[in-house]
């Protein structure tokens, strides 16, 4: 199978897994080719899609981020002693001699890598890490850290890249504060407290924690997820206190005028929501497939090599991780209202137009009764985190490609909403093209609108504030790649 083959095959796979569907039972591929193949994403990224979706929604950006960023992280420092100039980000191991650079050592250096990796972010699924070494011949209890051999270098860099992230303020041990017993794992230790509760608005200007169902009694509130992602230590810069979004102002209460008119607009939006519209916000909502789909249709139809591959693939997702705690730092600060709990607020017992729910078109309803047609964030609305990791991604991959062309489209079988299943879209249709990187984020920030889970202000801040990130990252892994430690 070759390289390009494989990809196009793992992409198919992570899209059926990553959108809830079973897909018809398919010839068993051929056995891993060290010499030729691709372990990040034919062995490596399909065990942590299967993994991630059991523990974690696909719209939790700070975990889904974490999971990504980190096994990319940790592939990159696997291959570095093998290419020409790179250094590791958290491991300096060297460098081997030109005829050890083979696609077969970096394979196995990068499966070594990731077993250590998530061991210590997945430990309760040590039997899939396990079994994600063994399915292609190797020995996961094979703990040799000589840095002549690809085993080595894989368990060296596994360990180094662990140390440096397993405590870098995210909380992820669960023992913040000294905890001993009876972890956990990403809980906040900041001390947030929201001022309203899910039963009561107390100020229309904040976030309001929301109430979730099963449909069958069980009924759970919000909790703003890991408002210590703002304190967490970023890859490419120091600081987040230089990335800083204006106020949102328009969500201030007191703005009475402008507070009501962004909410309109919201409902205006949810009330005449299309088909193509529904499919575009669905896509954007879900990280591992836009995210991770536009990376590697990038990385397919560029023919990049393995070490691009690898190197693209940590860029961009570490762009979309700082970003993130920028962007998690000014949620924190500013803790602003969603629109649900805006729209409840003044339209209580007002009819307006509306989603009427899956399969129900617009309808006539009470406001108190009004909710977004994507599921709401479980953190603060402004500015949005989505809008962010686009711009990061793109900013990050226009520096890497230089160049903005882009070309990705996405088809949408009839019935495939994950939100409005068998109805939506009524015929098979496309989400894009985006011809450009600029196009893709774009579309992302206002499908966050169209999704009735953000304000306008809120991604307009978004792309603002993280498309600088985009360059930050770019230019502190290029360093690392030209083999410069600082």
């Amino acid at each position: 199978m070759s390289r390009r083959l494989s990809i196009t095959v793992c992409v198919i796979a992570l899209l059926a897994l990553t959108s809830g569907r079973v897909t018809p039972a398919a010839q068993a591929p051929p056995p891993f080719n060290f010499d030729t193949g691709v372990s990040p994403i034919e062995i490596v990224a399909p065990a942590i899609v299967q993994v991630l979706l059991q523990v974690t929604p696909a719209n939790d950006a700070p975990i889904v981020l974490r999971h990504t960023t980190l096994a990319a992280h940790v592939w990159y420092d696997a291959i570095a002693p093998y290419h020409p100039t790179a250094i590791g980000v958290s491991s300096n191991l060297g460098r081997r001699p030109v005829h050890e650079r083979t696609q077969r050592n970096k394979n196995i250096a990068m499966l070594y890598a990731s077993y250590r990796l998530m061991n210590s972010l997945q430990p309760t699924f040590a039997a899939t890490w396990r079994g994600m070494l063994t399915s292609v011949g190797l020995n996961p209890d094979d703990t040799s850290e000589d840095l002549t051999t690809a085993v080595g270098i894989g368990n060296a860099a596994g360990r180094h890249v662990v140390a440096d992230r397993a405590r870098d303020g995210m909380n992820q041990l669960g023992d913040e504060g000294g905890r001993e017993f009876h972890r956990r794992p990403y809980a906040d230790y900041t001390g947030y407290k929201p001022v309203n509760t899910p039963e009561r608005l107390f100020d229309p200007s904040r976030w309001q924690p929301l109430v979730s169902t099963t449909g069958f009694g069980t009924f759970t509130s919000q909790q703003f997820i890991t408002p210590q992602w703002g304190r967490t230590k970023a890859y490419s810069y120091t600081n987040p206190r230089r990335f800083n979004a204006p106020p949102p102002r328009d969500s201030r209460i007191e703005n009475f005028a402008a507070y009501r008119a962004q909410a309109v607009d919201v409902l205006n939006a949810q009330a005449g929501l299309t088909d193509d519209q529904k499919m575009l916000a669905e896509f954007f909502d879900n990280k591992l497939n836009s995210l991770g789909f536009a990376a590697f249709f990038i990385i397919q139809t560029r023919n990049m090599s393995l070490d691009d591959l690898v190197i693209y693939d940590f860029l961009t997702n570490m762009a979309a991780f700082d970003g993130g705690i920028a962007t998690w730092k000014e949620k924190a600060q500013f803790d602003a209202v969603r629109p649900v709990s805006a729209i409840r607020h003044l339209f209580r017992n007002r009819r307006i137009p509306a989603w009427g729910g899956p399969g129900k078109g617009t309808v006539q309803m009470k406001g108190e009764e009004w909710r977004s047609y994507l599921n709401t964030g479980n953190h603060p609305e402004y500015p949005s985190g989505s809008a962010c990791f686009c711009a990061a991604h793109a900013q990050a991959s226009r520096r890497f490609l230089g160049s903005d062309a882009f070309g990705l489209a996405v088809p949408a079988p009839a019935g495939s909403s994950v939100v409005e299943p068998g109805v939506t879209p009524a015929s098979p249709t496309m989400v894009g093209p985006w011809n450009t990187f600029t196009d893709f984020e774009n579309a992302c920030a206002s499908s966050r609108v169209l999704g009735g889970v953000h304000f306008q202000a809120a991604v307009d801040e978004g792309l603002a504030l993280c498309r600088p990130i985009g360059d930050t990252a770019f230019e502190f892994l290029d360093r690392k790649v030209r083999g410069i430690s600082q």
